[in-house]
């Protein structure tokens, strides 16, 4: 399994390198595009064609995480003449999104998942948990032979990557904020994202969609010693191989 970092911006864009939340999953045959935050897109361009796109997974309907699937859409309708596209996605996504393209038509085909949702990908296993955010929210269990991987998407505390099966070989974790500054329970600290990672056996810890003011040494040394071993920091055009 491979995962390739699009954008990690937390909840809108950086100064540099800006784009938000969007990562590529590879795996067999499988090519995910998981999340759309705004400016992934056209990095996207630069690590697959995306006409080779098997499915599209978005975690919620907030902008910074789904916007950017707009280009994808303009291109399968009025380019590609592409039909069909798998996207899954929680409730109120699909709505918000048709605010943006007027009616879909059947460039995607559209599947709602939820709170212990399962579904198939070209042969790869995809589990949904309900997170601990505002608006419906899926972290998603992402396994593919002996591999998993398992993306938080947002949440706030009162959700922990442990709602999943212990062990995952990569834990890509929200840690918005630090630890000594929380200014909402909606998202996690590099500390929380830490400590979760840690009670769950992840091998290994990413932290993703960093506040885009917070020194980012002090995240990855904060939710270091929280996980117990040195974390890695996701950053655009980042590929890591599990």
């Amino acid at each position: 399994m491979e995962l390739t970092v699009l954008g990690c911006s937390g909840s809108y864009g950086a100064p540099v390198g800006g784009a938000c939340s969007g990562y590529i999953v590879r795996a067999g045959d499988a090519v995910i595009w998981m999340d759309c935050g705004n400016g992934t897109f056209s990095n996207l361009h630069q690590h697959v064609n995306p006409s080779d796109i098997t499915a599209v997974v978005i975690s919620h309907a907030h902008a910074d995480h789904c916007v950017d699937i707009y280009g994808l859409h303009v291109l399968f309708k009025y380019g590609l003449d592409r039909h069909l596209l798998p996207v899954y996605a929680p409730e109120g996504v699909e709505k918000t999104l048709e605010g943006l393209v007027g009616a879909w038509t059947d460039t995607f085909d559209w599947h709602l998942v939820g709170d212990g949702d399962h579904a198939d990908v070209d042969g790869v296993s995809l589990d949904f948990a309900r997170t601990d955010h505002p608006v419906p929210t899926v972290a998603i269990d992402i396994a593919h032979g002996d591999k998993r991987l398992v993306y938080t998407a947002d949440t706030g505390p009162g959700w922990s990557v442990e709602a999943f099966p212990p062990g995952a070989d990569l834990v890509l974790s929200e840690a918005t904020y630090q630890h000594d500054d929380i200014p909402a329970p909606i998202h996690l600290s590099a500390r929380q994202a830490g400590e979760a990672a840690r009670a769950a056996r992840a091998r290994r810890l990413m932290l993703t969609h960093l506040w885009p003011t917070l020194d980012p040494v002090a995240s990855v040394e904060e939710g270091s010693e929280a996980f117990g071993h040195a974390v890695t920091l996701a950053a655009p055009h980042l590929v890591t191989h599990l």
